[in-house]
């Protein structure tokens, strides 16, 4: 037998931000593992935005969460004993795991930690981070070099990730985040062309300066009243990538239509989002590549990792108040 604390899903934060008693922490006892299962310990937790609405059953592209589930998320574990020919005592495995310093698995979903990165590579710029940028801004946002490329939420994981692919690409890349600070990192060590700071205000005004030829790609990843500016700049021909709507999660309400969604019919644009699981099939090709581009430099990525099993709620909380540097992970 093996004693876990875990942490449980306990309370659906619709209409509202997260709430310290939306989750509870409980010990368990684990059995041992059977015939193809092992046992795995928690080395970290990985968080993103999408946990909330998951928490919410909002998003349909997963299963619900009932109250007493174990909360969702991704994770790095060692194989601490395995009744599983594909994997060995010792060996890293990532995937979802869920919040729990132990757990019984079948391997089903999980891969080996394959890297001559830091292993928590695989949670950020190898990881759904690193995809999710990746995909939306190639299979979606198809740019070619010379476009202008605008990404809101652009000192994020993933927002930070898709314009230095922008850069790679051929393309100027103008980034939108919160602060001097944010937007000083974004041109200085993630190469972006130009930042706008929103707190500053004016943000469209902003644009115009920095994207004076209008903006051929948005990657999007706040909503609201961001990304209403953002469309009010595109360029004839544009492509409007819609990643996440950061700003809608304290409210939990699906945000309202964009009010200059008809300047895609002016500028004879188009506006789609995006699923990263629709192209998993590619996931193994496209992680050497992004591991490439880290490689000879090219790529930069900032991992943000706080400690204790005891902080998972506030370190998933870190991601909606802007604290967070990088990829937000817990070490165990």
């Amino acid at each position: 037998m093996t004693t876990t604390r875990q942490w449980l899903l306990n309370g659906h934060p619709r209409g509202r931000g997260i709430a310290e008693d939306d989750f509870k922490l409980v010990e368990t006892e684990l059995g041992d593992p059977g015939e193809g299962e092992m046992l795995l310990k928690t080395q970290f937790l990985g968080f993103d935005p999408a946990q909330k609405g998951w928490m919410e059953n909002i998003a349909d592209y997963v299963a619900p969460m009932n109250i007493g589930d174990v909360m969702r998320g991704s994770g790095i574990c060692e194989v601490v004993a395995s009744h599983n020919p594909k994997f060995a005592v010792g060996d890293l495995v990532f995937g979802t795991t869920g919040w729990t310093e132990y757990l019984i698995h079948d391997g089903e979903g999980l891969s080996k930690v394959q890297t001559e990165l830091s292993p928590t590579a695989v949670m950020s710029v190898l990881g759904t981070t690193g995809l999710t940028a990746y995909c939306g801004l190639f299979k979606v946002g198809k740019p070619v070099a010379g476009d202008t490329v605008l990404v809101s939420g652009a000192a994020g994981a993933t927002g930070s990730i898709v314009g230095q692919l922008a850069k790679i690409a051929g393309c100027r890349a103008v980034g939108i985040a919160g602060g001097p600070e944010k937007c000083q990192w974004l041109v200085e060590e993630a190469g972006y062309d130009a930042a706008i700071d929103y707190k500053a205000g004016n943000v469209k005004e902003q644009i115009k300066e920095h994207c004076p030829r209008g903006v051929d790609v948005i990657y999007d990843n706040v909503g609201g009243t961001i990304l209403n500016d953002m469309l009010s700049q595109i360029a004839t021909g544009a492509r409007v990538v819609i990643c996440g709507g950061i700003s809608r999660y304290e409210t939990g309400n699906l945000p309202a239509g964009p009010e200059n969604y008809f300047n895609l019919v002016f500028r004879r644009g188009t506006m789609a989002g995006f699923i990263v699981l629709d192209w998993a099939n590619e996931f193994p090709a496209l992680r050497k590549r992004l591991e490439g581009f880290v490689k000879d430099g090219s790529l930069k990525y900032q991992e943000d990792i706080q400690e204790g099993f005891e902080n998972a709620p506030d370190t998933l909380q870190r991601l909606f108040s802007g604290k967070n540097r990088g990829k937000q992970m817990l070490k165990i």
